[in-house]
């Protein structure tokens, strides 16, 4: 199997998520070897180890960040960790070449069920935007997305709601690592 870096961007997902955490909690059992890069608990200030961060991608074969979508995009956790760690001379420019060749999976959460993310309404494809420009300047193949729809924090003090959530995003999960694997 290929290294597989799996970057967490819930910025608290030890205490407000059901679904991220979940998910996370499940890969961590189906791909044990892979690397999960917890940024909400190794960098509780936004203040990266860029160092660090960056041999991460260079030694993963296949990169997955896994977030939930907060105002159509990722969490302010996960973009400044983009706009830290995937600086020029390292991820793109002349000599930026470390993440060429690499796949990355986006797998993200949402509050709001599929049909809200209709292409008559707001096409969830357009919300990969920043992604996919991401993988195209530094040479990176997007090779796909897998969206959980419907998995609002709102929910998680309704017994049953939570317990959907919670078998849902384990589904999740096993898709997500079955899709991993293939690549």
């Amino acid at each position: 199997m290929s290294n597989v870096l799996i970057v967490s961007g819930h910025p608290r997902t030890g205490d407000d998520s059901v679904a991220n955490k979940t998910i996370l909690e499940e890969l961590a059992v189906l791909l044990p070897d892979a690397e999960i890069d917890h940024l909400d608990e190794l960098y509780p200030n936004y203040t990266f180890d860029v160092e660090a961060e960056q041999e991460k991608l260079r030694n993963a074969d296949v990169i997955v960040l896994q977030y939930p979508l907060w105002w159509y995009g990722w969490p302010a956790l996960l973009q400044k960790w983009m706009e830290d760690v995937f600086v020029r001379g390292f991820s793109h420019g002349s000599s930026g070449t470390a993440l060429r060749g690499k796949k990355l999976v986006v797998s993200v959460t949402t509050g709001a069920s599929q049909a809200y993310y209709a292409p008559e309404a707001v096409d969830f494809n357009d919300l990969l935007t920043p992604a996919k420009a991401t993988c195209a300047l530094t040479g990176i193949e997007f090779a796909g997305s897998l969206p959980l729809y419907g998995v609002s924090y709102a929910n998680r003090t309704d017994e049953a709601a939570r317990a959907d959530m919670v078998q849902r995003s384990r589904e999740h999960a096993k898709r997500l690592a079955e899709f991993v694997s293939s690549l």
